[in-house]
C-alpha cells in the first residue's frame, strides 16, 4: 500500500461507486482531466488494470473490485483523522471550501467574501456553486450557506435571518400591475413566468405548480437567476427573493412576502472544524456580513 496515494485511491472508489469517470469528478468536485491523470497514475504504479472501460462505463475488474473494497473501509477513518487534526489548527492560514447555491452567489456573497479575503489574505477561499448540498463530514466542503428549512442535525452554525419572498414585476411595464395587489389577484390574473416541471421537487417549485394556473405560465425557466432575467423583459410576473430583487431597479415588487415560503438562511460547519481559527473567522465574518445584507433587503 506505500504506493498508492490517499487521493488516487479516493477517485478509484468514486469510479466504482459512479460507474463513470464524469460522475466520480462530479462526486469528488475536480475535472474530468484530473480525476482520469489519478486513475492512470494508480493503475501505473500497481501495474495493475483496475477498470475495463466499455461504452456503458467503468466496470471494476477483481483487483479493482478489491481495491474499492478495502477504499470504502478505510474512507471514514481517513476523513475522521482530517476533520480532527484540522480541528486543531488555530493558524488564520489554509483552505476554506464553500458550498453554496448559484443564487447566493451571484446576489449576496461577492462583498462578504471580498471582505474576508482582503482582512485574511493568508486564507484562501474555494467556492462550489451547486443545488446539491455537499458532504462536510466527508470534507467535500468546510462550510455551507444554505437556504433550506431544514439542515442535518449534527452540523453546527446559525441562521442569518429569514429570507422572503414577494412577486415581482418589470417596472413601467405597461401590461403588469406596478404596486401591491392581493397574491389571489395576481394568480388568477397575471401572466406569470414559473419554474419548470423538473424542478417540483424543491418546496419553491411545488408552490408554483399548486398556486399558479397552469394556463398562465408564458415561460418556464430552472433557476432565480434566469428567472429575473427574464421578469426584466416584462413577459409576466414571478416570485423571487428580495434579496435578488434588491440589485434590480427595474423591477418593483407587486405583492407582500409570501409566508409560505419564508425560508432561513444558514451557514454551517462541521463540528470537528468548529475550533479552526480559519473556519471560526469565515464563519464570524462573512456570516455577520451576509445577516446585515439580508436585513437590508427586506
Amino acid at each position: 500500500m506505500s504506493d498508492i496515494d490517499w487521493d488516487d485511491l479516493r477517485v478509484a472508489l468514486a469510479v466504482a461507486e459512479a460507474g463513470s469517470l464524469a460522475g466520480a469528478a462530479r462526486a469528488l468536485n475536480v475535472n474530468h482531466t484530473t480525476a482520469l491523470r489519478r486513475l492512470d497514475a494508480l493503475e501505473a504504479r500497481l501495474n495493475t488494470r483496475l477498470f475495463d472501460r466499455q461504452r456503458g462505463g467503468y466496470v471494476p475488474t477483481e483487483a479493482g473490485e478489491l481495491l474499492a473494497e478495502e477504499a470504502r473501509a478505510i474512507a471514514p477513518r481517513v476523513d475522521d483523522l482530517q476533520r480532527r487534526l484540522q480541528g486543531r489548527d488555530l493558524r488564520l492560514t489554509g483552505t476554506v471550501r464553500l458550498t453554496t447555491a448559484f443564487v447566493l452567489m451571484a446576489h449576496l456573497l461577492p462583498e462578504p467574501l471580498a471582505a474576508f479575503a482582503r482582512a485574511h489574505p493568508g486564507i484562501e477561499v474555494e467556492v462550489a456553486e451547486s443545488s446539491v448540498l455537499l458532504d462536510l463530514s466527508r470534507r467535500q466542503a468546510d462550510v455551507a450557506i444554505r437556504i433550506s428549512q431544514q439542515v442535518p442535525q449534527h452540523w453546527v452554525g446559525r441562521t442569518l435571518g429569514m429570507v422572503e419572498y414577494r412577486v415581482y414585476a418589470r417596472r413601467g411595464a405597461p401590461a403588469l400591475p406596478q404596486r401591491e395587489t392581493p397574491l389571489p389577484e395576481l394568480l388568477a390574473r397575471e401572466p406569470w413566468i414559473s419554474f419548470e416541471r423538473e424542478m417540483f421537487s424543491n418546496r419553491f417549485g411545488r408552490w408554483m405548480q399548486e398556486h399558479i394556473p397552469p394556463g398562465q405560465v408564458r415561460l418556464r425557466v430552472d433557476m432565480f437567476n434566469s428567472l429575473s432575467a427574464m421578469l426584466l423583459t416584462g413577459l409576466g410576473v414571478g416570485v423571487l427573493p428580495d434579496f435578488v430583487a434588491a440589485r434590480e431597479p427595474d423591477l418593483v415588487a407587486v405583492s407582500g412576502p409570501i409566508a409560505d415560503l419564508a425560508t432561513p438562511l444558514w451557514i454551517l460547519t462541521h463540528p470537528d472544524l468548529r475550533r479552526t481559527a480559519r473556519i471560526q473567522a469565515f464563519m464570524r465574518l462573512v456570516g455577520d456580513s451576509l445577516a446585515q445584507l439580508l436585513a437590508k433587503a427586506t
